[in-house]
């Protein structure tokens, strides 16, 4: 994926990586930091940043907060989407109350994305591990 690096971006890249959301949070320290398959945070892909990024499965999760639903960011959305599936790449969006909500179910569906093993169990996250 480094041919389509954009230099410009790592910068924000990083800052955004120390500064991730409370959804993003919960879901990297929850769940996709410990797969066993390699999931970066805040990959720049071309003119875009992803959420998290898994190479090994070609696929994208973003995390949507309120600003992806207005007219601006849904075309903004549709824009970067289609950019994504041009680099034969799978991308996956929950809504940040998905992941309050129904954690365990956002879980399941990305791991059924990566792997056709059962997925991990999400006892972790009915601890409330952040």
């Amino acid at each position: 994926m480094n041919k389509i690096n954009n230099p410009k971006l790592t910068g924000l890249s990083k800052t955004l990586r120390k500064n991730m959301t409370k959804e993003e949070r919960h879901l990297w320290y929850g769940f996709l930091k410990d797969l066993p398959v390699t999931f970066n945070r805040q990959k720049v892909i071309g003119n875009y940043i992803v959420d998290f990024y898994c190479a090994s499965a070609k696929l994208v999760v973003e995390l949507d907060g309120s600003q992806h639903f207005d007219t601006s960011g849904l075309e903004k959305d549709k824009l970067r989407d289609e950019y994504l599936t041009s680099l034969d790449l799978t991308v996956l969006r929950y809504t940040n109350l998905e992941i309050h909500k129904n954690l365990t179910g956002v879980c399941d569906d990305i791991w059924n994305h990566v792997s056709t093993s059962p997925p991990p169990t999400a006892e972790p996250f009915l601890k409330g591990k952040p």
